[in-house]
């Protein structure tokens, strides 16, 4: 059976644009509401924590409800990410030439240990 491929961030970018044409009623996607993205994304993320602190890491790597509980929260803050960027215009080949030039960064870094 072949594995679903890794989504773009483009295709992330389509499907939250999609959900918030289904749904008008939630916040809009324009730079007045981009911090309240980015809040939300901070709130999802302390579910995330909730996860975290409930479980140690072995169910999260083997139990299934709890990896689902996990994952499902990391989409979440995922999908708040990606609504930020689109609330300040930020274009997935804009914010992958950024990624890139930050990883290159990090990856020219020599790392000391404390």
């Amino acid at each position: 059976m072949e594995q679903p491929q890794g989504l773009t961030i483009d295709e992330m970018r389509s499907l939250q644009l999609k959900l918030k044409a289904k749904h008008p009623e939630w916040t809009k996607l324009c730079p007045e509401y981009g911090r309240s993205s980015l809040l939300w994304m901070m709130e999802e993320f302390g579910e995330v924590v909730r996860v975290l602190k409930r479980n140690d890491d072995a169910p999260i790597m083997d139990d299934p409800a709890v990896r689902a509980d996990f994952i499902e929260e990391m989409c979440d803050t995922l999908m708040f990410f990606i609504d930020t960027l689109i609330c300040y215009g930020v274009s997935p080949e804009e914010f992958a030439a950024a990624y890139r030039a930050k990883a290159n960064v990090n990856l020219s870094r020599v790392w000391r240990s404390a």
